[in-house]
């Protein structure tokens, strides 16, 4: 038996979706750029991939910009406006983000940019008022995402467009985490530019997108093809792009099914650990949170530990983002919530999604408290004194 609890990091590619990307893998393989009849097929299936997005997200498919993931988007979204900024320099961005946003945000504050970190709270969620005192009138763009990665905390970010605009400046959304999970609207809440990932709504890895809203200058970070209105040029991924369109109509079409069922079972596995492991912490506030997340401290228990215990019994989970496996530092997102260092060395996440089942709930529940009674006893006994030697005669 095994159980896979580990889908903010990335989910499995749904079979439908599979299906729909063979033919473009096959028979449809030609260039999207080319003339040709076999071109002009990748070409549809490109263009019907940004309908589909664009009708998940209820925008203009022309404002839809394909990518290969998430963390080019952030990129693009962040260096690309910074860059065509004429005269604002100042960026402000919150201190739980995505290393994707937090990395790009460094970069520019080393080339010149003001960068302002704005704090959270111990629930994980941004400080409102701390984002207002950052703004000023040179600020040209605030970053924030939607969903948090490692807690799942839900992110003010209307409320940050409406503090953004009404000091001139932008606000870019991480929606990766909350795609397919939450409604993301962008002309009706205000955003300027959304990030967009395929392998997080159960499509592809490889396809990502990068909403634009009209007026919205991006300087390019590649050179080399006319592709994406120039703004992202290079050979587009035809067959991870359609997978990513199919999955974002099926996540448009079943998300509040799929997120119902998730909470579910996220609640069943939140309740089953409370009462057979004792010493744990929740991670994130216990309302404000998508459905599908679960973030624990075990107490006195490193989380990279937990993982591979963990995994010998095929449970898979995670220790915070994907993207810092095999890192030695404790989470930042936890650190700036507030945890102490060991604490958030003990946190593990659980996130479960489409497939996930309550048998595999149930194999980890049967599991867990064991494994961590076990560790537990043993860190006792590493702990406790040799015994002293018996003099002899």
């Amino acid at each position: 038996m095994e159980a896979y609890l580990d889908y903010n990091a990335t989910s499995p590619l749904d079979p439908r979706v599979f299906e729909f990307m063979k033919t473009y893998l096959t028979g449809a393989f030609g260039n999207a750029s080319s003339i040709h009849k076999k071109g002009q097929e990748a070409r549809n299936a490109v263009e019907a991939a940004r309908e589909k997005i664009a009708d998940a997200l209820e925008v203009e498919p022309g404002d839809v910009f394909f990518t290969s993931g998430g963390t080019e988007s952030d990129n693009l979204a962040l260096k690309g406006m910074m860059e065509a900024s004429e005269k604002r320099k100042h960026l402000v961005v919150s201190a739980v983000e995505h290393q994707a946003v937090l990395f790009p945000a460094q970069y520019l504050e080393k080339r010149g940019y003001y960068l302002t970190v704005v704090r959270a709270g111990s629930d994980g969620v941004v400080d409102l008022n701390a984002l207002k005192e950052a703004i000023n009138d040179d600020t040209a763009l605030v970053s924030l995402m939607h969903v948090n990665n490692e807690t799942g905390a839900i992110q003010p970010v209307e409320e940050a467009a409406r503090l953004a605009h009404a000091k001139g400046a932008l606000l870019h959304v991480d929606a990766v985490q909350s795609f397919g999970k939450l409604p993301v609207q962008p002309e009706e809440a205000g955003f300027d530019l959304v990030s967009l990932s395929g392998h997080k709504i159960c499509g592809p890895k490889g396809a990502g997108a990068l909403y634009v809203k009209k007026g919205v200058k991006l300087k390019a970070l590649t050179h080399g093809g006319h592709q994406e209105k120039n703004v992202r040029p290079g050979t587009e991924n035809v067959a991870a792009i359609a997978g990513f369109g199919r999955a974002a109509e099926l996540a448009a079409a079943e998300r509040e099914e799929d997120g119902a069922r998730a909470g579910r079972l996220r609640d069943r596995l939140e309740e089953g650990l409370r009462r057979a492991v004792p010493g744990l912490r929740l991670n994130g506030p216990p309302a404000g949170r998508v459905r599908n997340t679960l973030n624990l401290s075990f107490e006195g228990l490193e989380g990279e530990t937990l993982l591979m215990n963990f995994d010998l019994k095929g449970i898979c989970v995670s220790t915070g983002s994907a993207c810092t496996a095999g890192s030695i530092e404790p989470s930042h997102v936890l650190l700036a919530m507030g945890l102490s260092e060991p604490l958030a060395r003990d946190a593990v996440r659980f996130s479960l999604g489409r497939f996930t089942t309550g048998e595999e709930i149930d194999y980890a529940l049967a599991e867990i408290p064991a494994v961590v009674e076990r560790l537990r006893k043993a860190s006792v006994s590493r702990k406790s004194p040799p015994p002293a030697h018996s003099k002899l005669p």
